[in-house]
């Protein structure tokens, strides 16, 4: 049976390690075809990590104007007219601003021009109207703002299409209005053309042309989110029409810095970097840079628009800064859901990569990353395969929490010192994937061995002792532990006498019809069997398991044999020409349980004094007349699921202390014998105060209608010679037994 067992462990152990290993590089298939659904949960781990990593300091560079709520109830509601626009760009300039980025399209003709309305009046109602002292210069609103517009730092915004719908006409009326970026191409050898790396557009929603050719740039503010819709990455040039146009993040910083152009190094892969203003920002390959958010919304200053029109903002506020005017305002729809928050200023987004810009402080996901990534799954399934093949289930659970905080802690590391995610999602995947399978294929190997030895001792232990050794092998000490438990002893009256009236197969048959169906009584009730003692049985409750209520389910299993023997009897009237009756005693407390006995040899049971004194217990049910005893423990533990009659209030043999002695039965018993019960408890009490001429008349009636003559003739006994002697006044009330 050895070798058995040890060539079925070598087996199970390669099967362990050949489908760990196989589980890890499933995973990395896993990673390098990188599933839509696993991105998704790699986004969400890189959030939790920025928002634990990210810094709030910034340049101090950036200031939104914000046509705010505040601003729309002031001055109304958006789009306002352009000469409104233009006195609020021209407050902002003389602030001192570097330049202005408008985060918005002014696509459309100002509809509130005294020129365009006096056409419209005209074409429409036939009516000419004349505006009286109206300066030349407000006739053309348009024409005002793009005056404005001309030679100064103003980026204007404009909307890339990447749908081929309205493409040709948007660049036909866009494709003059926007301004393209002056860019030098750095190429390595065999590298991808700058087209086909970056996005490109198919059409442009742009300025009106009298403004977009006045002014000194422009810039594009699409933003696309990632398939979550959390906007992570924003690209800083687009391919359109041959040419390569910046987004207004872009635009507006060269703008401020006087730079000309930039530098777009490329490898064969796509885009690596672009240089400007003398900073190397890292892109991914299609041109776009992983913004580094600050927090939440409101991390830049904000001004309100309407406080700059009226003159009330502080000029410091403005003075050497870049402006971005954009909107808070829910109605204007201008919010996005970011790392941080779900309503988000996108005008901030355009704030932020100049910010990241300006202090060099940029997130990356570097070339090395995906090689990193899977080694560290590899590993990861590699090492926990090991673990599980060879440690103990204990020595399993620290080094797995271990190497999972590793894990998440070296990331944030990585993302808080260098500003590179490396993400650990597939390392959690072979790790969760390699644990659980593997754990479960051990677990399904070991209940195999369970069987195999339960088979071949289940012939030699009890099965509640091979369970408690199965489940807690380290049980298997003679220290044992110790614990509350319910103790059951129960005897057949009058055996020895009985069994000389059979034979001794007959003898061999009656105890094994008796003892089947009273052990299953017990086990039903999950009572552990403790041994036959001859005839009599001992068993438990609450041990090697604990068991709810065991109180409860010992009396509730006592009360069941007594209703089995009702029914074995009219059996062994037939079969052996006699019936048989028992006596039960229970009392829970605590004992000492475990495997009990010497090195060599020893036997799982109970030994303590409660054990005795329930031995006691069971005894004394012949003294009494009952079939059932119970101690006052087990009344105060069962309540009111069972009724109780007071038998006595003794000193067993070996005890010092008195102990007050119940029988217990059903409610519906109890009910039954209502009458019987009220006399028994009126003599009782009768015999408590020593009124004991009249106890004993009390209890010889008793004994006269019950026919229990061994309880009302033994307390009829007690009182007369009571009677005859009377006790002093310290008395008691407590008999003491000298015999078990």
């Amino acid at each position: 049976m050895l070798e058995q067992l040890k060539k079925a462990f070598a087996s199970d152990k390669a099967a362990l390690l050949l489908t760990g290993f196989c589980l890890s590089l499933l995973v990395g298939a896993l990673y390098v075809s990188q599933p839509a659904m696993l991105r998704f949960l790699d986004y969400k781990i890189y959030d939790q990590l920025l928002r634990r990593t990210h810094s709030t300091k910034t340049s101090g560079v950036p200031v939104i104007v914000d046509i705010d709520e505040k601003s729309l109830s002031a001055l109304g509601q958006w789009p306002w007219p352009r000469y409104r626009v233009a006195l609020m760009l021209e407050k902002i300039r003389q602030g001192g601003a570097l330049a202005v980025g408008m985060d918005m399209v002014l696509a459309e003709p100002d509809r509130t021009s005294p020129s365009l309305l006096r056409s419209q009046i005209k074409k429409e109602l036939m009516v000419d109207v004349t505006f009286q002292g109206l300066p030349p210069a407000l006739e053309d609103h348009d024409a005002l703002l793009a005056s404005v517009l001309k030679d100064k730092p103003y980026v204007l915004g404009f909307y890339f299409s990447f749908s081929r719908a309205e493409a040709d006409q948007q660049r036909q009326d866009g494709q003059s209005a926007i301004t393209p970026a002056q860019v030098a191409v750095l190429e390595a050898p065999g590298a991808m053309p700058a087209d086909k790396a970056l996005h490109s557009a198919f059409g442009a929603v742009c300025p009106l042309p009298v403004l977009g050719s006045a002014a000194s740039a422009t810039g594009f503010f699409n933003a696309t989110p990632d398939a979550d819709g959390i906007l992570r990455r924003v690209a800083l040039l687009i391919h359109y029409d041959g040419r390569f146009y910046p987004s207004l993040a872009l635009a507006t910083l060269m703008q401020a810095t006087g730079e000309q152009g930039v530098l777009l190094k490329l490898d064969t892969q796509g885009v690596e970097s672009m240089r400007v203003a003398g900073t190397v920002a890292p892109l991914d390959r299609a041109g776009q840079l992983l913004v580094n958010y600050r927090g939440g919304g409101g991390m830049f200053p904000y001004i309100s628009a309407v406080d700059v029109i009226e003159g009330r903002a502080d000029p410091a506020q403005l003075n050497g800064k870049v402006v971005f005017i954009g909107t808070s305002a829910a109605g204007l729809k201008d919010l996005r859901a970011t790392p941080f928050t779900s309503v988000y200023p996108g005008v901030e987004t355009h704030a932020t990569v100049l910010d990241n810009i300006l202090t060099q402080e940029f997130l990356t996901v570097p070339d090395y990353a995906p090689a990193v990534e899977l080694f560290a799954t590899l590993l990861a399934g590699i090492a926990i395969t090991l673990l599980v093949c060879w440690a103990r289930a204990v020595w399993i659970v620290a080094p797995l929490v271990a190497m999972a905080y590793g894990m998440w802690e070296g990331a944030a590391h990585l993302m808080d010192t260098a500003r590179v995610y490396i993400s650990p999602l597939y390392s959690y995947i072979a790790l969760g994937l390699n644990f659980s399978l593997l754990t479960l294929m051990k677990f399904w190997r070991e209940e195999k061995q369970k069987k195999f030895i339960h088979g071949a001792f289940s012939h030699y232990l009890a099965p509640a002792v091979i369970k408690q050794i199965y489940d807690s092998p380290e049980s298997l000490s003679l220290q044992g532990q110790e614990k509350e438990v319910t103790v059951m002893f129960s005897d057949v009256r009058g055996f020895t006498t009985m069994s000389e009236k059979l034979t001794p197969t007959q003898v061999t048959d009656l105890l094994h019809d008796y003892l089947t169906p009273m052990t299953r009584v017990i086990t039903h009730n999950m009572g552990t069997l403790d041994k036959f003692i001859g005839d009599a049985i001992m068993a438990f409750w609450n041990a090697p398991v604990d068991v709810p209520e065991h109180q409860k389910k010992a009396l509730s299993s006592a009360l069941q044999m007594f209703t089995h023997l009702d029914e074995l009897n009219e059996g062994f009237k037939q079969k052996f020409g006699l019936t048989i009756k028992i006596g039960v005693g229970l009392h829970c407390g605590r004992v000492r349980v475990g495997n009990m006995g010497s090195a060599d040899l020893f036997d799982y049971t109970l030994i303590g004094d409660n054990v005795n004194l329930t031995s006691r217990l069971e005894s004394l049910t012949k003294y009494y007349g009952q079939k059932l005893l119970v101690s006052q423990a087990m009344v105060e533990a069962c309540g009111d699921a069972y009724a109780y009659v007071e038998m006595d209030s003794v000193r067993v043999k070996g005890k010092h202390e008195p102990i007050t002695i119940y029988t217990a039965m059903t409610h519906e018993e109890a009910a039954a014998r209502a009458g019987e019960i009220r006399e028994h408890e009126a003599a009782l009490a009768l015999y408590k105060s020593q009124r004991f001429a009249e106890a004993e008349a009390a209890f010889e009636a008793l004994g006269q209608s019950t026919g229990n003559e061994a309880l009302y003739g033994m307390y009829a006994e007690r009182c007369r010679a009571l009677s005859e002697r009377p006790p002093g006044a310290d008395w008691d009330g407590v008999y003491t037994h000298t015999s078990k």
